[in-house]
């Protein structure tokens, strides 16, 4: 038993005010967009996307000090800050230097997603610069690959077996979830055999392209929101609060709207809870790296797009 699953145990209740209002913070930064967009068809400013998440965490922060029975989730909303302040430096300042608009510009899969994924590794670097200040050392937020035969909690809706371990799982997890996303992606994109030559020379950008991407997003919207929010929060609810803060980020992804949310809802909490029980990040990024390769072969191929448009 590691020593996330000790919290859970330990016969700790988290107070109800920390779990209200770190489920209203993930639902204040994280609906408004997907709000204005779908039912007042209007697309919010930049400053706006950026102001309202800042606003939210910065009156957490403040909360902190005023309100006892939140302190503990001052790591949480300095972490939020931090990720929505370095979202804002990257996208809307590196990318205006020269040299990253003229790759920019440039159409070809290749050249987008090199400059894509250089941009999400810089997000992703600034907040594991801001774990190891808050966490002291990196399996604090799973940046360890943890033990991968650990075992699986049972869980009654999935049937899962006391004997069962994530070795096991770990594998079986991998595969049917991408058997179902591929499921998603034919339907979505209808791809034609005609295009599968022109992948082939495609195949180790993707590939790199899957790993890069499943590495960031776990780091960013897994590991580093889990780390800060089971200790106050308790395990149940904040597997529950990262499963809805990545599921939303996923409304303009691919997969995208309603389905897409529910599918990374889910996913978001399988792989945290590969995360708690194992104490490290490879099974969470094995499974999303297997995911990955077919969206991003599926993109290449250019027969779906994010936000499916």
């Amino acid at each position: 038993m590691n020593r996330f699953e000790n919290i859970e145990r330990s016969g700790h209740s988290p107070r109800r005010a920390v779990v209200a209002v770190a489920w209203i913070t993930i639902l204040a930064v994280s609906l408004p967009e997907i709000i204005l967009r779908e039912m007042f068809h209007h697309v919010p400013s930049e400053e706006l996307r950026v102001a309202l998440p800042v606003g939210v965490s910065v009156a957490g922060l403040a909360l902190t000090f005023f309100w006892t029975s939140v302190r503990r989730l001052r790591g949480f909303f300095a972490l939020l800050l931090v990720l929505v302040a370095s979202q804002w430096l990257v996208y809307t300042r590196i990318t205006r230097l020269p040299l990253l608009q003229s790759w920019m510009d440039d159409t070809s899969f290749t050249a987008r997603m090199i400059v894509d994924q250089s941009l999400r590794l810089t997000v992703t670097g600034i907040i594991i610069a801001a774990l190891f200040i808050l966490k002291k050392k990196a399996s604090a937020f799973f940046l360890t690959p943890g033990d991968r035969a650990a075992p699986v909690i049972p869980v009654r809706l999935l049937g899962t077996k006391p004997t069962l371990r994530w070795n096991v799982f770990g594998r079986n997890l991998a595969i049917f979830i991408s058997l179902g996303t591929l499921a998603f992606l034919l339907i979505a994109g209808r791809p034609s055999v005609d295009v599968l030559p022109r992948l082939v020379p495609l195949i180790p950008v993707i590939v790199l392209t899957a790993a890069l991407n499943a590495f960031n997003e776990e780091v960013t919207f897994k590991s580093s929101i889990l780390s800060v929010l089971v200790g106050p929060a308790g395990r149940t609810q904040s597997l529950l609060l990262v499963a809805a803060f990545f599921g939303f980020a996923h409304f303009y992804g691919m997969p995208y709207g309603v389905v897409g949310v529910l599918m990374a809802g889910v996913l978001g909490w399988l792989l945290g809870k590969s995360m708690l029980e194992t104490g490290g990040l490879f099974w969470a990024w094995f499974i999303h790296f297997c995911q990955d390769i077919l969206i991003f072969g599926f993109i290449a191929a250019g027969t779906v797009a994010l936000g499916g448009s």
